[in-house]
């Protein structure tokens, strides 16, 4: 799929490196088409990985996307360099009058806090309520899905004994929705997460289907009946040696983490990860953008 990301980019030459076809504007200037218009809500410290990994997941389908990348600007971002930020980044009132066929809203590192604490709280409340007049269908990940299942229909998250970290296989509930279309009866999805949405409030809410879970680790994919809101606890988009990097600093700094579970060759850490989730990633965010952005989104917003 071609992405029309800004000259520069950083992300763009990591992803030639893994044959992703990535368009800068230039060219796709010269295409007599609408592309699809995608916001990216990067909560992430290291914002440069993040964008890298879901713009490499987004890219499995012909359907060409312009992307926006926002931040909240009441939170400093520590870990990404400042010029990044002003090149390449958008506040969300430089484009809350702008219309979204799709709005990603990534996790952030700040789980075992309360909703309310978290400093941006008020400021992401208004991007939620946002989105569901100006983004024709929004993908919630991980702390992201959290806050936007809080939000939206009051469901609450809980803090877990341990972490749950490594790569574990989840099961479908129901394949009549084409957001798991193709997938297999298990597919696996990595985790990195101390917190949970309890697996019985989402399967007893209303408004809520659980489309696939894990008998280990609980809800993965959820969506809501209007199909305008996907929640997914896992981290599909992650690349190979995220959860490497994850444990390592971890490790680094004391702390006393496990290793992550079925990522290992016989969780020995020496040596190089299996990768089994790529096929379901590109899978799940192409249908996202297929049946949920392109087959819903009218070609002029009104």
């Amino acid at each position: 799929m071609p992405i029309n990301l800004p000259a520069n980019l950083p992300a763009i030459e990591e992803l030639k490196k893994d044959y992703i076809f990535i368009m800068e504007e230039t060219r796709a200037m010269h295409q007599d088409i609408r592309p699809l218009k995608i916001a990216l809500l990067n909560l992430m410290p290291v914002k440069m990985v993040t964008e890298t990994d879901l713009l490499r997941s987004l890219a499995n389908t012909p359907l060409q996307l312009e992307l926006d990348l926002l931040y909240m600007d009441s939170h400093e971002s520590k870990n990404t360099p400042r010029q990044h930020m002003e090149v390449f980044y958008k506040t969300f009132d430089q484009v809350r009058h702008r219309k979204y066929d799709g709005l990603i809203i990534t996790g952030a590192p700040v789980e075992l806090l309360e909703f309310e604490e978290v400093d941006y709280w008020e400021d992401l409340c208004r991007v939620l309520e946002w989105s569901k007049t100006n983004a024709s269908n929004t993908m919630h990940i991980c702390w992201g899905a959290q806050a936007g299942l809080y939000y939206h229909y009051g469901v609450q998250k809980f803090t877990l004994p341990g972490k749950i970290f490594g790569v574990f296989d989840h099961q479908i509930t129901d394949r009549s929705h084409q957001l798991v279309r193709g997938f297999d009866d298990l597919f696996p999805a990595p985790h990195s997460r101390y917190t949970e949405n309890r697996l019985e409030d989402l399967q007893n809410h209303p408004d809520l289907i659980v489309l696939a879970y894990s008998p280990e680790v609980g809800s993965n994919i959820v969506l809501s009946r209007d199909n305008r809101q996907i929640f997914i606890s896992g981290h599909l988009e992650y690349n190979p040696l995220t959860l490497k990097n994850e444990y390592e600093r971890d490790r680094a700094k004391g702390l006393d983490i496990d290793i992550p579970k079925n990522y290992y060759p016989g969780d020995d850490p020496t040596k190089d990860p299996v990768i089994r989730w790529r096929a379901h990633s590109s899978l799940l965010f192409s249908n996202w953008l297929n049946y949920y952005v392109y087959q819903e989104t009218p070609y002029v917003w009104e």
